[in-house]
Protein backbone atom coordinates (compact mmCIF):
# COMPACT_ATOMS: atom_id res chain seq x y z
CA UNK A 1 0.00 0.00 0.00
CA UNK A 2 1.35 3.41 -0.98
CA UNK A 3 1.26 5.85 1.92
CA UNK A 4 1.13 9.64 1.78
CA UNK A 5 4.76 9.65 2.94
CA UNK A 6 5.69 7.34 0.05
CA UNK A 7 3.97 9.69 -2.39
CA UNK A 8 5.87 12.68 -1.05
CA UNK A 9 9.19 10.87 -1.33
CA UNK A 10 8.48 9.78 -4.90
CA UNK A 11 7.58 13.38 -5.81
CA UNK A 12 10.78 14.74 -4.30
CA UNK A 13 12.87 12.04 -5.96
CA UNK A 14 11.32 12.79 -9.35
CA UNK A 15 12.03 16.50 -8.93
CA UNK A 16 15.66 15.68 -8.16
CA UNK A 17 15.98 13.25 -11.03
CA UNK A 18 16.44 10.38 -8.58
CA UNK A 19 14.58 7.15 -7.87
CA UNK A 20 13.09 6.13 -4.56
CA UNK A 21 11.24 2.92 -3.86
CA UNK A 22 9.07 1.89 -0.94
CA UNK A 23 10.01 -1.01 1.30
CA UNK A 24 9.19 -4.29 -0.38
CA UNK A 25 9.26 -2.86 -3.92
CA UNK A 26 11.30 -4.81 -6.47
CA UNK A 27 14.39 -2.81 -7.48
CA UNK A 28 15.38 -2.38 -11.11
CA UNK A 29 19.02 -3.17 -11.93
CA UNK A 30 21.06 -0.40 -10.37
CA UNK A 31 22.46 1.10 -13.55
CA UNK A 32 19.12 1.03 -15.33
CA UNK A 33 17.46 3.08 -12.62
CA UNK A 34 20.38 5.42 -11.88
CA UNK A 35 20.86 8.94 -13.14
CA UNK A 36 24.30 8.66 -14.82
CA UNK A 37 26.11 11.91 -15.58
CA UNK A 38 29.54 12.41 -17.11
CA UNK A 39 30.36 15.88 -15.80
CA UNK A 40 32.99 16.40 -18.52
CA UNK A 41 32.93 14.20 -21.58
CA UNK A 42 32.25 14.18 -25.27
CA UNK A 43 30.81 12.39 -28.28
CA UNK A 44 32.41 10.88 -31.36
CA UNK A 45 34.79 8.10 -32.25
CA UNK A 46 38.49 8.53 -32.96
CA UNK A 47 39.00 9.15 -36.66
CA UNK A 48 42.30 10.74 -37.66
CA UNK A 49 40.91 11.59 -41.11
CA UNK A 50 37.78 13.42 -39.93
CA UNK A 51 37.72 17.18 -39.44
CA UNK A 52 36.67 18.81 -36.18
CA UNK A 53 33.37 19.93 -37.77
CA UNK A 54 32.47 16.48 -39.12
CA UNK A 55 29.01 15.24 -38.08
CA UNK A 56 28.75 12.36 -35.64
CA UNK A 57 28.99 8.96 -37.29
CA UNK A 58 26.33 6.26 -37.12
CA UNK A 59 28.58 4.32 -34.79
CA UNK A 60 29.08 7.29 -32.46
CA UNK A 61 25.32 7.81 -32.25
CA UNK A 62 24.78 4.11 -31.57
CA UNK A 63 27.36 4.29 -28.78
CA UNK A 64 25.53 7.20 -27.17
CA UNK A 65 22.27 5.25 -27.29
CA UNK A 66 23.96 2.16 -25.83
CA UNK A 67 25.82 4.04 -23.08
CA UNK A 68 22.87 4.45 -20.73
CA UNK A 69 24.17 7.90 -19.80
CA UNK A 70 21.53 10.38 -18.68
CA UNK A 71 23.67 13.39 -19.56
CA UNK A 72 27.12 14.41 -20.75
CA UNK A 73 28.72 17.81 -20.21
CA UNK A 74 30.44 18.85 -23.45
CA UNK A 75 33.01 21.59 -24.03
CA UNK A 76 31.87 24.13 -26.63
CA UNK A 77 34.86 26.49 -26.61
CA UNK A 78 38.60 26.40 -27.19
CA UNK A 79 41.16 26.66 -24.38
CA UNK A 80 44.27 28.72 -23.87
CA UNK A 81 44.97 32.32 -24.81
CA UNK A 82 44.82 32.92 -28.55
CA UNK A 83 42.94 34.50 -31.44
CA UNK A 84 39.38 33.87 -32.63
CA UNK A 85 38.20 32.20 -29.42
CA UNK A 86 34.79 33.91 -29.53
CA UNK A 87 34.14 32.80 -33.10
CA UNK A 88 35.32 29.25 -32.33
CA UNK A 89 32.89 29.01 -29.39
CA UNK A 90 29.97 30.16 -31.52
CA UNK A 91 30.88 27.62 -34.21
CA UNK A 92 31.20 24.75 -31.71
CA UNK A 93 27.82 25.58 -30.19
CA UNK A 94 26.30 25.68 -33.68
CA UNK A 95 27.82 22.27 -34.46
CA UNK A 96 26.33 20.73 -31.32
CA UNK A 97 22.96 22.36 -32.00
CA UNK A 98 23.05 20.74 -35.43
CA UNK A 99 23.56 17.30 -33.87
CA UNK A 100 20.77 17.79 -31.34
CA UNK A 101 18.36 18.98 -34.03
CA UNK A 102 19.33 16.14 -36.38
CA UNK A 103 18.94 13.43 -33.74
CA UNK A 104 16.08 14.36 -31.37
CA UNK A 105 15.66 10.66 -30.54
CA UNK A 106 19.24 10.55 -29.19
CA UNK A 107 19.88 13.95 -27.60
CA UNK A 108 18.07 16.41 -25.35
CA UNK A 109 19.53 19.84 -24.63
CA UNK A 110 19.65 20.38 -20.87
CA UNK A 111 18.91 23.86 -19.53
CA UNK A 112 17.39 23.14 -16.10
CA UNK A 113 17.69 20.42 -13.50
CA UNK A 114 14.33 18.92 -14.43
CA UNK A 115 15.55 18.23 -17.97
CA UNK A 116 17.64 15.38 -16.56
CA UNK A 117 14.50 13.52 -15.50
CA UNK A 118 13.04 14.14 -18.97
CA UNK A 119 16.16 12.71 -20.61
CA UNK A 120 16.07 9.65 -18.36
CA UNK A 121 12.37 9.01 -18.92
CA UNK A 122 12.69 9.32 -22.70
CA UNK A 123 15.88 7.23 -22.86
CA UNK A 124 17.81 10.08 -24.44
CA UNK A 125 21.16 11.57 -23.44
CA UNK A 126 21.12 15.11 -22.14
CA UNK A 127 23.69 17.54 -23.54
CA UNK A 128 25.05 20.23 -21.22
CA UNK A 129 27.24 23.04 -22.59
CA UNK A 130 30.34 24.19 -20.72
CA UNK A 131 33.46 26.31 -21.28
CA UNK A 132 36.83 25.18 -19.93
CA UNK A 133 38.29 28.66 -20.20
CA UNK A 134 37.20 32.30 -20.45
CA UNK A 135 39.38 33.33 -23.38
CA UNK A 136 36.27 33.59 -25.62
CA UNK A 137 34.96 36.40 -23.38
CA UNK A 138 37.99 38.57 -24.19
CA UNK A 139 37.44 40.44 -20.94
CA UNK A 140 33.79 41.24 -21.74
CA UNK A 141 31.63 39.66 -19.03
CA UNK A 142 28.54 40.78 -20.94
CA UNK A 143 29.20 37.88 -23.30
CA UNK A 144 28.26 35.46 -20.54
CA UNK A 145 24.61 36.46 -20.92
CA UNK A 146 24.82 35.83 -24.67
CA UNK A 147 26.31 32.39 -24.16
CA UNK A 148 23.80 31.63 -21.41
CA UNK A 149 21.02 32.38 -23.89
CA UNK A 150 22.70 29.89 -26.27
CA UNK A 151 22.64 27.23 -23.56
CA UNK A 152 25.89 27.62 -21.61
CA UNK A 153 25.40 26.14 -18.13
CA UNK A 154 28.97 25.77 -16.79
CA UNK A 155 32.21 27.73 -17.06
CA UNK A 156 35.77 27.46 -15.78
CA UNK A 157 37.66 30.68 -15.04
CA UNK A 158 41.00 29.29 -16.27
CA UNK A 159 42.63 26.44 -18.17
CA UNK A 160 46.02 25.67 -16.59
CA UNK A 161 47.59 29.06 -17.42
CA UNK A 162 46.95 32.66 -16.42
CA UNK A 163 44.32 34.76 -18.16
CA UNK A 164 42.43 37.97 -17.37
CA UNK A 165 40.22 36.15 -14.85
CA UNK A 166 42.90 34.46 -12.75
CA UNK A 167 45.66 31.87 -12.46
CA UNK A 168 45.49 28.27 -13.60
CA UNK A 169 47.10 25.29 -11.92
CA UNK A 170 50.40 25.62 -13.83
CA UNK A 171 51.17 29.16 -12.69
CA UNK A 172 54.02 29.30 -10.18
CA UNK A 173 52.80 32.60 -8.70
CA UNK A 174 49.35 31.11 -7.87
CA UNK A 175 47.82 34.57 -7.83
CA UNK A 176 44.18 33.54 -7.53
CA UNK A 177 41.26 35.42 -9.05
CA UNK A 178 41.71 38.96 -10.35
CA UNK A 179 39.21 41.74 -9.64
CA UNK A 180 37.68 40.88 -13.02
CA UNK A 181 37.61 37.26 -11.86
CA UNK A 182 35.56 38.16 -8.80
CA UNK A 183 33.12 40.02 -11.05
CA UNK A 184 33.06 36.94 -13.28
CA UNK A 185 31.96 34.74 -10.37
CA UNK A 186 29.24 37.23 -9.43
CA UNK A 187 27.94 37.25 -13.01
CA UNK A 188 27.87 33.44 -13.13
CA UNK A 189 25.82 33.48 -9.93
CA UNK A 190 23.43 36.09 -11.35
CA UNK A 191 22.85 34.15 -14.56
CA UNK A 192 22.68 30.71 -12.98
CA UNK A 193 25.81 29.30 -14.64
CA UNK A 194 27.77 26.70 -12.68
CA UNK A 195 31.23 27.80 -11.55
CA UNK A 196 33.63 24.97 -12.44
CA UNK A 197 37.05 25.26 -10.80
CA UNK A 198 38.77 22.49 -12.77
CA UNK A 199 42.25 23.40 -14.11
CA UNK A 200 42.42 26.31 -11.64
CA UNK A 201 45.30 27.10 -9.31
CA UNK A 202 44.95 26.40 -5.60
CA UNK A 203 44.34 30.04 -4.71
CA UNK A 204 41.90 30.47 -7.60
CA UNK A 205 39.96 27.48 -6.25
CA UNK A 206 40.00 28.97 -2.76
CA UNK A 207 38.96 32.41 -4.03
CA UNK A 208 36.17 30.94 -6.17
CA UNK A 209 34.72 28.91 -3.33
CA UNK A 210 34.80 31.93 -1.03
CA UNK A 211 33.30 34.33 -3.57
CA UNK A 212 30.51 32.22 -5.04
CA UNK A 213 27.04 32.49 -3.56
CA UNK A 214 26.06 29.26 -5.34
CA UNK A 215 27.60 25.79 -4.91
CA UNK A 216 30.28 24.99 -7.43
CA UNK A 217 32.02 22.04 -9.08
CA UNK A 218 35.47 20.75 -9.81
CA UNK A 219 34.04 18.65 -12.59
CA UNK A 220 37.09 16.61 -13.61
CA UNK A 221 39.99 16.12 -11.25
CA UNK A 222 41.57 13.61 -8.85
CA UNK A 223 43.05 13.64 -5.36
CA UNK A 224 46.43 15.31 -4.97
CA UNK A 225 46.99 13.39 -1.74
CA UNK A 226 47.25 10.22 -3.86
CA UNK A 227 49.00 11.65 -6.95
CA UNK A 228 50.82 14.93 -6.35
CA UNK A 229 50.27 16.57 -9.74
CA UNK A 230 49.04 20.12 -10.51
CA UNK A 231 45.83 18.93 -12.20
CA UNK A 232 44.70 17.16 -9.04
CA UNK A 233 42.99 18.80 -6.06
CA UNK A 234 44.29 18.90 -2.49
CA UNK A 235 42.19 17.69 0.44
CA UNK A 236 41.74 21.18 1.90
CA UNK A 237 40.15 22.40 -1.32
CA UNK A 238 38.00 19.28 -1.65
CA UNK A 239 36.66 19.78 1.89
CA UNK A 240 35.95 23.45 1.26
CA UNK A 241 34.10 22.55 -1.96
CA UNK A 242 31.96 20.00 -0.13
CA UNK A 243 31.29 22.36 2.77
CA UNK A 244 29.72 24.79 0.27
CA UNK A 245 27.53 22.10 -1.29
CA UNK A 246 29.75 21.47 -4.32
CA UNK A 247 30.70 18.25 -6.13
CA UNK A 248 34.08 16.96 -7.33
CA UNK A 249 34.17 14.66 -10.37
CA UNK A 250 36.92 12.05 -10.66
CA UNK A 251 38.35 11.65 -14.15
CA UNK A 252 39.67 8.67 -16.15
CA UNK A 253 42.97 10.36 -16.98
CA UNK A 254 46.74 9.72 -16.65
CA UNK A 255 46.85 12.09 -13.64
CA UNK A 256 45.42 9.32 -11.44
CA UNK A 257 49.01 8.12 -11.18
CA UNK A 258 52.35 9.94 -11.05
CA UNK A 259 53.77 7.46 -13.56
CA UNK A 260 52.49 4.70 -15.82
CA UNK A 261 49.10 3.89 -17.29
CA UNK A 262 46.03 4.58 -15.14
CA UNK A 263 43.76 1.59 -14.51
CA UNK A 264 40.41 0.81 -12.91
CA UNK A 265 41.93 0.37 -9.46
CA UNK A 266 43.28 3.93 -9.65
CA UNK A 267 39.82 5.35 -10.40
CA UNK A 268 38.39 3.46 -7.43
CA UNK A 269 41.26 4.50 -5.16
CA UNK A 270 40.63 8.17 -5.91
CA UNK A 271 36.86 7.81 -5.59
CA UNK A 272 37.20 6.22 -2.17
CA UNK A 273 39.63 8.88 -0.98
CA UNK A 274 37.37 11.66 -2.28
CA UNK A 275 34.37 10.14 -0.48
CA UNK A 276 36.41 9.94 2.73
CA UNK A 277 37.36 13.63 2.41
CA UNK A 278 34.16 15.14 0.98
CA UNK A 279 31.45 12.71 2.02
CA UNK A 280 29.42 10.57 -0.36
CA UNK A 281 27.08 13.46 -1.26
CA UNK A 282 29.84 15.49 -2.92
CA UNK A 283 31.63 13.13 -5.32
CA UNK A 284 30.81 12.23 -8.92
CA UNK A 285 32.43 11.38 -12.25
CA UNK A 286 33.84 13.59 -14.99
CA UNK A 287 35.79 11.26 -17.25
CA UNK A 288 37.32 13.86 -19.61
CA UNK A 289 36.87 11.30 -22.36
CA UNK A 290 34.48 10.36 -25.16
CA UNK A 291 31.59 7.92 -24.90
CA UNK A 292 32.78 5.68 -27.73
CA UNK A 293 35.41 3.00 -27.30
CA UNK A 294 38.81 3.95 -28.67
CA UNK A 295 40.84 1.37 -30.54
CA UNK A 296 44.32 1.64 -29.03
CA UNK A 297 46.32 1.09 -32.20
CA UNK A 298 49.37 2.83 -33.62
CA UNK A 299 47.27 5.50 -35.33
CA UNK A 300 45.71 6.45 -32.01
CA UNK A 301 49.04 6.38 -30.16
CA UNK A 302 50.54 8.64 -32.81
CA UNK A 303 47.63 11.07 -32.41
CA UNK A 304 48.29 11.18 -28.65
CA UNK A 305 51.97 11.94 -29.26
CA UNK A 306 51.07 14.75 -31.68
CA UNK A 307 48.49 16.20 -29.29
CA UNK A 308 50.87 16.23 -26.33
CA UNK A 309 53.60 17.84 -28.47
CA UNK A 310 51.18 20.56 -29.59
CA UNK A 311 49.95 21.19 -26.05
CA UNK A 312 53.55 21.57 -24.91
CA UNK A 313 54.18 24.05 -27.72
CA UNK A 314 51.18 26.08 -26.58
CA UNK A 315 52.27 25.89 -22.94
CA UNK A 316 49.07 24.21 -21.70
CA UNK A 317 50.37 20.67 -21.19
CA UNK A 318 50.32 19.62 -17.53
CA UNK A 319 52.86 17.42 -15.74
CA UNK A 320 51.69 13.83 -16.07
CA UNK A 321 50.85 14.17 -19.78
CA UNK A 322 53.07 12.07 -21.98
CA UNK A 323 52.83 10.78 -25.49
CA UNK A 324 53.53 7.27 -24.25
CA UNK A 325 50.37 6.95 -22.11
CA UNK A 326 46.86 6.85 -23.54
CA UNK A 327 44.32 9.26 -22.03
CA UNK A 328 41.81 6.70 -20.86
CA UNK A 329 41.36 3.82 -18.43
CA UNK A 330 41.57 0.56 -20.45
CA UNK A 331 39.08 -1.34 -18.26
CA UNK A 332 36.47 1.38 -18.83
CA UNK A 333 37.14 1.93 -22.53
CA UNK A 334 33.57 1.22 -23.68
CA UNK A 335 30.25 3.10 -23.94
CA UNK A 336 28.79 1.48 -20.79
CA UNK A 337 31.86 2.30 -18.70
CA UNK A 338 29.74 3.68 -15.86
CA UNK A 339 27.89 0.39 -15.59
CA UNK A 340 31.18 -1.51 -15.37
CA UNK A 341 32.46 0.90 -12.72
CA UNK A 342 29.22 0.47 -10.76
CA UNK A 343 29.74 -3.30 -10.78
CA UNK A 344 33.31 -2.84 -9.55
CA UNK A 345 32.16 -0.57 -6.73
CA UNK A 346 29.47 -3.07 -5.79
CA UNK A 347 32.15 -5.76 -5.48
CA UNK A 348 34.09 -3.37 -3.23
CA UNK A 349 31.13 -3.34 -0.86
CA UNK A 350 29.70 0.06 -1.75
CA UNK A 351 25.99 0.45 -1.01
CA UNK A 352 23.65 0.94 -3.95
CA UNK A 353 22.72 4.37 -2.61
CA UNK A 354 26.34 5.53 -2.58
CA UNK A 355 26.95 4.14 -6.06
CA UNK A 356 23.91 5.98 -7.45
CA UNK A 357 25.07 9.24 -5.87
CA UNK A 358 28.49 8.97 -7.48
CA UNK A 359 27.11 7.85 -10.85
CA UNK A 360 25.16 11.07 -11.17
CA UNK A 361 22.67 11.86 -8.42
CA UNK A 362 25.10 14.26 -6.73
CA UNK A 363 25.68 16.25 -9.92
CA UNK A 364 21.92 16.18 -10.64
CA UNK A 365 21.29 17.81 -7.26
CA UNK A 366 24.02 20.40 -7.85
CA UNK A 367 22.67 21.30 -11.28
CA UNK A 368 19.15 21.76 -9.93
CA UNK A 369 20.53 23.96 -7.14
CA UNK A 370 22.30 26.26 -9.63
CA UNK A 371 19.99 26.18 -12.67
CA UNK A 372 16.66 25.63 -10.96
CA UNK A 373 14.41 22.60 -11.19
Amino acid sequence: MTTRRDAIRWTLAAAMGLQWRAAGATPAPLYERAIAIDALGGFGEFDSSAGSDAPLSARALADVRASGLTAVVVTVGDVGNGPNRFEKAVRLIANMEREIDAHPDVFLKVLRGGDLARAKASRRTGVIYTFQDTSMLEGDLGRLALFHDLGLRGCQPTYNRRNLIGDGCLEVADGGLSHLGLDFVAELNRLGILLDLSHAGRRTIRDGIAASKSPMAISHTACRALADLPRNTDDESLRALADRGGVAGIYFMPFLRTAGQAHAEDVIRHLEHAVDVCGEDHVGLGTDGTVSRIEIDEAYRESVRREVAERRRLGISAPGETGDIVKLVPEYNEPRRFERLAADLDRRGWTSGRIEKVLGANFARLYADVWGA
